[in-house]
This record gives structure tokens, sequence and C-alpha cells, in this order.
């Protein structure tokens, strides 16, 4: 990664590189945010299946 630096500094691209960390950074905490939504999707399809069950068990009709 160094070599990598050490190549836009001499070009002069430096803010392509800052533009490129940015977006890899957002990229990265998109894809987290989404891994997230689903396994708190999973969690609560998981509940909502739980509480029908309880409910055919135990809900008197």
């Amino acid at each position: 990664m160094p070599d990598l630096t050490q190549i836009f500094i001499e070009r002069g691209d430096l803010a392509h590189l800052a533009l490129f960390l940015w977006a890899s950074g957002a990229s990265v905490l998109l894809v987290f945010a989404v891994r997230e939504l689903v396994a708190a999707q999973r969690r609560f399809d998981d509940f909502v299946r739980e509480l029908s069950r309880f409910n055919r068990k135990f809900g008197g009709k």
C-alpha cells in the first residue's frame, strides 16, 4: 500500500486518493449496515414465527 500511495503523491493525485479512500470506507460501512439489517430481519422473523406458534398452542380458540 505505501508504494501505491507514493505513486499518487508523485503524480499529484492526492484528491483522487482521498476520494478513493472515502468511497472505500463508505462502501465498507454500507456492506456492514446491510448485513446488520438482514440479521435484524431474520431475528424479527424468528420472533414472529415463535409468537405465532405460541398463539396456536395457547390461543384458547
